[in-house]
Order: structure tokens, then sequence, then C-alpha cells
């Protein structure tokens, strides 16, 4: 249970804790909800899950670096309240940091993009004191082998040209990195909370929204997603190019050799109709 870590957290806490219990999500990490006996409620990530525990004191270390510079603005963020990059105390990389209210949904509507669109917006008028690392792309070139279980294997290659080609001109901007719906907590038809900044960068708007769009294809429906890109481009004066949509697109398919990152025959359907829409 990370005992090491869940004391080093409840030193940095008002009173003795009251509950430890795990939160579902988090791809990277161990997360566990912590609250104490006077009902100070907080979060604490452990990345304990390869392969981004080798690089775990990089992450933790940037979400924090998010954190502090978004406290005092307008995105629902949570603070930052200590951080063993390192774990030399905890065993492991760990961030502690306050718990914002709210849940996550799967459920999707006119009003839930619109409200993803607004708050994208928000957090793309952030300007930190010091840039945040350039964007990585996450479509590798190793991952540029068309899927076995394509409908559309022209559109494949086609995404896949178009990624050997150069990338547009942009505006470097404070991304998010990680945004979609999942990364999202709602309270009562609002977002009250964004979470998940260990992947925060500077690149183009349009890569943000890309993932957001394509999260919202996996989970849900392309018109969801057509949806959301048509309320970000009435908040933004850059112009979209396809080439972020086909990056973000293209960074679902696994490593070679790996499986895919959801096994759902009708997520990958939708995610393979999606790529053949917007490389046509």
């Amino acid at each position: 249970m990370h005992q090491a870590a869940i004391d080093w957290a409840a030193d940095h806490l008002s009173s003795p804790l009251r509950s430890v219990e795990p939160l579902a999500g988090g791809m990277t990490s161990t997360m566990l909800a912590l609250t104490t006996l006077d009902g100070e409620e907080a979060v604490l990530r452990l990345i304990t899950r390869e392969p981004w525990r080798r690089h775990g004191a990089d992450l933790a270390r940037r979400e924090r670096a998010a954190m502090v510079t978004l406290a005092a603005g307008p995105v629902p963020a949570p603070r930052s309240l200590a951080l063993d990059a390192d774990g030399s105390t905890t065993g492991v990389s760990a961030h502690l940091m306050t718990r914002v209210p709210g849940r996550p949904t799967d459920e999707v509507d006119e009003g839930t993009v619109d409200q993803m669109a607004a708050l994208l917006g928000t957090i793309h008028q952030h300007r930190p004191p010091e840039p945040f690392r350039p964007f990585q792309s996450w479509a590798w070139e190793a991952k540029w082998v068309v899927p076995p279980w394509t409908r559309h294997p022209q559109a494949w290659r086609a995404a896949f040209s178009i990624l050997a080609g150069p990338a547009p001109s942009f505006r470097p901007t404070f991304l998010h990195r990680d945004y979609g719906h999942r990364n999202l907590l709602w309270t009562g038809g609002l977002v009250t909370g964004v979470v998940d900044w260990v992947e925060t960068s500077t690149g183009p708007v349009w890569l943000d929204a890309a993932h957001a769009a394509t999260n919202l294809v996996v989970g849900h429906d392309a018109s969801w997603a057509r949806a959301f890109l048509t309320a970000y481009a009435a908040l933004t004066d850059e112009p979209l190019a396809d080439y972020w949509l086909v990056m973000d697109a293209v960074g679902f398919l696994p490593p070679p050799g790996q499986e895919p990152m959801f096994a759902d025959p009708a997520a990958l359907a939708r995610l393979d109709d999606w790529v053949a829409r917007i490389v046509g």
C-alpha cells in the first residue's frame, strides 16, 4: 500500500489521516485519495507504472510546476502541496496535491463539449513566467505501421505520409498536452477540476484540441469530436491544420509488438473511420 509514501504525505497535511482510498483511472500512476481527521482532502500521485516510472522525476516536477504557475489563475487545477520527485523518501516519484471537487463523467452532450472548448481556451490564454518544454509527438515513426484491424489501410498510409512532411508553423502556447474529457471533473454539470498535468508543454493549440477530439472519437462518437473542434475554433485565431489531428490520431497506435491501448473493437473502428475522414 506504499506505506512510506503515505506516511510522507501525512507529514504535509494538517492532521492525522482518517482514510486512504484508491482513485480510479491514472494510466501512469497509482492515485490515492487522502482524508485527514479534520476533513482536509488531498490526492497522492505515485508514478508506479512503466514506462512512465523511469521518467517519474521529470513528470512529477513538471506537474508541480504547472500547478504552481496556474495557482492564481482561473483554471480549476489542484494546488501542489509537496513533492518527492526522485522518491528518496517515498520509494517512487511522488506528488501530493489538493483534491479538487467533482467527478469524471462519460456522459457527453452539447453543453459538455462547449464547456470543454471554453476551458481549453482559458488554459491556452495562460502565460507562464518561463515556457514549459517543447511538446513531444506521441506518433513516433516506429508506430507508422498499418494496423491489422483497419478497414482503411490507404488512409493510414496517407496519415504517415503527412507526418513525414514538415509540420505547419504555429504560435508556441501553454498546453495541458493530455486534455480530454477523462481528465476533467464535473460538479452539477460544470467543470470544477482539471487534473493530470504531467505532460504540460509548449506547442500548437490545435494539438491540445486534437487530443481532446480523438478521445471523444474513441470514447463516444466522431460527431462530438467535430462539435468540440467547431466550438474551439470559434475561440481561437489559430487556423486548424489537419496535421495536428493526424499526429494525435496516429499517436493512439501501439508501438510495434504491443497491443492497442484499448481493445474495444467499436472504439478501434471509430478511430479507423476518424483517420479516414481527416486525411480524406
